[in-house]
């Protein structure tokens, strides 16, 4: 593919953008991103907004109860575990040839209630918001303080069954709003890239889902996705590049993690900086994680977003200011050589990489041996096993130790003292609901790279 003059002027002026299109791995800092105060006065989204998606979830859970009863001792919250991995340190540490200060944690999406996956929170959100508003239009519902348990009534399936919910995906959102859209009864079409793994394909037809194949990459699946809705009147697409219900519906694990570390007595100030790392896809879920943790922490937590080196959608989006409308196929950066099928990603949403240029505070790129390697080693010293994916941030803290923008990241925030108090949060993704047989697969994946 020939570079286009823009490409090769951008190549030449923007800092460290060549190393990315190289593929070679990066740790890069935000110096563009202001103190939280100002950037929250910049973007139209507030804690009001987060509260209520909060109170809707809050009205979902006694229906989510009765449909999976696997949330009742959560009381119908989607949530997850925080596990320690201080274990995987020093294995980092030889690895990177580095010292990490402060507590390792694995953030358990990978165990997530119904979905499995990172995606379920902001997935399910908008699937039951979506809901809500064709109930209460159609006087299904008589006002938001109804029982909500007759979302599981068959009265209630009869109703949704003439509607339609369509979505484009590389995997994991399909199979949260799959599996959600389907239990409440809307027939539910899910259009998949190549890039997916044929076992999510298979959860979903399981699941009474109607999954449509495109020989093409994820954004071009999308936009069939969306055409196709948009010539249903019945039909709703979720459009995770843009959609702010989806944003919304992430933003809620901000309080969550709050409220958990809170009950684990950890603390998160200023002398006790939380550093988390995020797998970083279109950029919805590590967004709006990110812009719910800012509500909360402020300048006191620090969000780093973890790309494929094949797949570093979102840092050449932010780096180069073009946001979704550069792409990494303008670099000649093939995207087929990554296994992390959950964030091949070829292009950025624009809505939430123009808003978290704000807010997030850097980002990385982690190579194929890299990511497997841990991948193995979580196995091996936890019993922890993760889909490709899910695995991009385990290497995150090892990252901002060892690399120069890291060390320089710390000193700028005047952390230098204070990172021995310090806790890091990797974000998983999936991983619960993978076959055997792919975790064996994803187990010896790394020996390729050997």
């Amino acid at each position: 593919m020939i570079v286009s003059e823009k490409i090769k002027s951008m190549l030449e002026s923007v800092p460290y953008l060549k190393e990315v299109a190289d593929t070679k791995r990066v740790f890069l800092s935000n110096t563009s991103k202001p103190n939280f105060k100002e950037a929250d006065q910049r973007t139209k989204f507030t804690k009001q907004d987060i509260r209520d998606a909060e109170d809707r979830l809050a009205r979902f859970a006694p229906y989510i109860m009765e449909a999976f009863p696997e949330t009742v001792e959560a009381k119908g919250l989607i949530e997850s575990k925080l596990s320690s991995i201080d274990e995987i340190k020093d294995e980092l540490e030889s690895y990177y040839q580095t010292k990490i200060d402060g507590h390792l944690w694995l953030k358990r999406d990978d165990l997530l209630p119904i979905a499995g996956t990172i995606k379920a929170r902001g997935a399910i959100y908008e699937v039951l918001k979506h809901a809500e508003a064709l109930a209460l239009e159609q006087g299904m519902l008589s006002s938001e303080t109804d029982d909500y348990t007759k979302f599981a009534s068959q009265a209630f399936k009869d109703f949704f069954s003439n509607y339609r919910i369509v979505v484009g995906t590389t995997g994991n959102l399909g199979i949260s709003v799959g599996v959600m859209g389907a239990k409440l009864g809307f027939e539910v079409t899910v259009h998949m890239s190549v890039e997916a793994k044929e076992w999510k394909k298979n959860l979903l037809r399981s699941r009474g889902v109607k999954v449509v194949e495109h020989e093409t990459n994820f954004t071009q699946a999308v936009q069939m996705g969306r055409s196709q809705s948009l010539q249903d009147e019945t039909s709703y697409f979720i459009d995770d590049e843009f959609s702010e219900e989806l944003f919304l519906g992430y933003t809620v694990a901000g309080n969550r993690l709050q409220e958990q570390l809170s009950q684990m007595d950890i603390q998160v100030d200023e002398d006790h900086p939380l550093f988390v790392y995020l797998p970083c896809g279109i950029g919805g879920s590590p967004g709006g994680i990110t812009f719910g943790l800012k509500q909360v922490y402020g300048d006191n937590v620090h969000c780093f977003f973890a790309e494929p080196t094949q797949m570093p959608s979102m840092l050449i989006g932010l780096m180069t200011k073009e946001y979704d409308q550069v792409s990494i196929e303008d670099f000649n950066i093939d995207g087929s050589l990554t296994n992390m099928d959950g964030l091949a990603v070829p292009r950025t949403s624009g809505f939430v990489a123009k808003l978290m240029h704000d807010f997030f505070d850097g980002g990385y790129t982690v190579s194929e041996k890299d990511n497997f390697t841990f991948l193995r080693k979580l196995v091996d010293i936890k019993e922890i096993a993760l889909e490709p994916a899910a695995v991009v941030g385990v290497t995150g803290p090892a990252r901002l130790f060892s690399s120069v923008q890291g060390q320089a990241y710390i000193k700028e925030k005047g952390l230098e003292n204070k990172m021995k108090e310090a806790n890091h949060i990797s974000w998983a993704t999936g991983g619960s609901m993978v076959p055997e047989a792919d975790r064996r697969a994803f187990y010896n994946a790394v020996e390729q790279y050997l």
